[in-house]
């Protein structure tokens, strides 16, 4: 057995009030019956499952929990207050993944979109472990969103922090003002004490990016590695050929000359090749 408890914007931490009449909807009729008891709900019954935690489909995060209820208690006219705690060894799980297995777990369809409280005859955690995609370690020198939360503008900059790259980084902002796309690269935010930590964060939310190979800086192979783990877009640059190592040769490169006439080029070919991802229609330039 599990409980399924879904709320509309989704569960703040450590507790919520919840309507009484929408608890043991979309249950079956046998096993609602069994967690009442001279006619009013069992809790006690029902803080010994485990619990999924949902937000309806359309909330600002559709990321549900895993967690258990540690306490319920009456809260005015109606209602029960409900304290509870997320179970911090399992990872958040993104609703397209529970949707998935929604007939594993016995969720209906309409059951993403209605506030209530279900218990299900299901054996929750065999459900996961065999259903979705194995937990991988996590990084333990910087964090990463989990799931991931990327920003469909957010375009990034990888590129060393030099004044000989100021015109280029300026070339890659007009690609992304041509696309309506954000773009930062890691000088331009300071959220967290180290500068790793902002660098990931920006890789980490960004749709695509951009690495300028130039020189062979390694910082920008780092950074480029990371987003290549990370799944994300990458479109590598280079002022020469031979500034991209041998174990990437196999990737498509954009080589430009650093003056007036090639950065309008580099612009051109990046602004086709974003449009390409981003699905858009390509520019007439008739």
């Amino acid at each position: 057995m599990y409980n399924l408890l879904v709320m509309g914007l989704g569960w703040p931490e450590h507790e919520s009030t919840f309507t009484v009449s929408r608890i043991l909807e979309h249950t079956d009729a046998a096993v609602a019956a069994a967690h009442r008891r001279d006619g009013e709900i069992d809790f006690d019954k029902l803080m010994r499952y485990p619990c999924l935690f949902m937000p309806e489909i359309g909330a600002d995060e559709e990321i549900a929990r895993i967690g258990h209820i540690t306490r319920v208690t009456p809260h005015g006219r109606g209602e029960v207050l409900i304290e509870y705690a997320f179970d911090q060894q399992v990872p958040p799980i993104d609703l397209g993944a529970l949707d998935r297995v929604k007939r594993d777990l016995q969720i209906g369809d309409f059951e993403f979109t209605r506030t209530h409280w279900a218990v299900k005859r299901v054996d929750l955690f065999r459900v996961m472990v065999r259903s979705l995609p194995a937990r991988r370690n996590r990084p333990t020198l910087f964090q990463i969103n989990e799931p991931p939360q990327i920003d469909d503008n957010q375009m990034s900059a990888m590129m060393p922090f030099n004044p000989a790259f100021t015109e280029v980084y300026r070339t890659i902002q007009g690609v992304g003002a041509a696309v309506g796309m954000q773009v930062n690269r890691a000088d331009d935010i300071w959220i967290d004490h180290a500068i790793i930590q902002d660098i990931v964060r920006l890789i980490d939310r960004s749709r695509i990016i951009i690495a300028d190979c130039t020189g062979k800086n390694p910082n920008v192979f780092y950074e480029a590695g990371i987003a290549h783990a990370l799944g994300r877009e990458v479109i590598l640059i280079a002022q020469h050929i031979d500034d991209i190592p041998f174990d990437l040769r196999h990737l498509r490169v954009v080589t430009y000359h650093n003056n007036g006439e090639g950065r309008a080029d580099l612009q051109a070919r990046l602004e086709a090749r974003v449009r390409t991802i981003l699905g858009l229609p390509p520019v007439s330039r008739a």
